[in-house]
């Protein structure tokens, strides 16, 4: 049984007098060695590190809601008048937002300008106007006009936003604040003039539904009537607006890791001509899974620009910076993966048998070459 088992060995053993070791070949031994390691370090680290799989699949997804992170810098558009809408093609709407919205008044320079110390909205009239059309009276609950757009006959209307809500919800413009009690009490119009020449940063984070839409930063609130937009700040700059703006982090979604958000750090400058800008989006539905299974739900986007300026008059949509959005089909689901033991163990073997091999072949083919070209030079010295 010992000598069958003996017969099998592929591995024979050549008594060491036999052995004839040459300088090519200890350049070569120690060449592939170095060549080897260097091979099996970089396989070690892919073993060590997860490798990324990239698939696509059809979105299927129904009623989920699309969260949208901005930060967006107006150099030359003061935080009082500028308001964020949203719409979709689903017919709903969300005007002059402000939950989860965060707004810093910035100078000339770009600083952050802290509050004023003398208080915008304070009262300037002592007895406030009562919506019966006297003064407020001692012990008397205040209850101010609506100016008509009252929905119910007890309704009031006790500040300048209340008003202009009303005014919105019947499709009216505030054209003249100045002329409203609550507004000219809050100095709702001075606050306006005191911040000419500021401009704005505005970061925060909308939910939308996850179907085409827009969202956008315009001077004004928004009202709609007889199926158009329009905005009531008109009075203060006459549509002159500078929506000169720099786009500091736009993402839909939360981050994960490798993603690029290519409007990120994009800045516009305006010239002369007022108008609209606008960015049209493709959101692309992005899963991510880590190597612990943790998995993240977000997009990815392209984006191309257009402005659209006022000149002809044919503008339909007020000055300010549109975002369009639209969603891709098409979902990408990115999975994090270890490679297998197995997989590492077999392309290492790979490494060292094939460049022992290949070594092999090369030290031989030069101890050869070197023993013929030196037994010619012997037969022509004879010669």
């Amino acid at each position: 049984m010992m000598n069958r088992l003996r017969n099998l060995d592929a591995y024979p053993k050549i008594n060491e007098d036999f052995y004839k070791r040459t300088l090519s070949g200890g350049v070569i031994t120690l060449v592939s060695s170095i060549v080897m390691l260097i091979l099996f370090f970089s396989e070690l680290r892919l073993y060590m590190h997860p490798v990324t799989e990239t698939h696509l699949r059809v979105d299927t997804t129904r009623g989920e809601k699309l969260r949208i992170n901005f930060d967006v810098t107006f150099p030359a558009l003061q935080c009082s008048i500028i308001s964020i809408d949203t719409m979709d093609i689903s017919g709903e709407r969300h005007l002059d937002v402000r939950h989860d919205i965060f707004k810093r008044r910035l100078d000339s320079r770009g600083n952050v300008i802290e509050a004023k110390q003398d208080g915008i909205g304070h009262t300037k009239i002592e007895k406030p106007l009562q919506k019966h059309g006297g003064r407020l009276e001692h012990n008397e609950t205040y209850c101010g006009s609506c100016f008509g757009a009252e929905e119910t006959d007890d309704a009031c209307c006790n500040s300048c936003e209340e008003v202009r809500e009303a005014y919105r919800k019947k499709g009216w413009g505030l054209s003249d604040p100045e002329s409203i009690d609550q507004c000219k009490r809050e100095g709702y119009v001075q606050k306006v003039k005191d911040e000419e020449g500021e401009g704005c940063n505005v970061h925060g984070f909308v939910e939308v539904n996850k179907v085409a839409g827009n969202f956008h930063f315009v001077p004004g609130q928004s009202f709609h009537q007889s199926g158009f937009q329009f905005h009531d700040m008109i009075m203060f700059q006459q549509g002159n607006y500078n929506i000169s703006h720099k786009v500091n982090r736009l993402a839909f979604g939360d981050f994960f890791p490798g993603v690029v958000n290519p409007l990120d750090g994009v800045q516009w400058n305006q010239d002369k001509q007022t108008g609209v800008y606008q960015y049209f989006i493709k959101v692309v539905p992005t899963i991510y899974t880590d190597v612990h299974e943790k998995t993240i739900q977000s997009n990815q986007f392209s984006v191309t620009e257009h402005f659209q300026n006022a000149e002809a008059g044919r503008m339909q949509s007020p000055p300010g910076v549109f975002f369009y959005y639209d969603l891709s089909p098409i979902k990408v689901i990115f999975e994090e993966q270890h490679v297998e033991f197995l997989h590492f163990l077999t392309n290492v073997c790979a490494i060292v048998g094939g460049i022992f091999t290949v070594s092999g072949i090369v030290d031989s083919f030069i101890y050869h070459g070197q023993r013929a070209i030196k037994k010619k030079m012997e037969i022509g010295k004879f010669n």
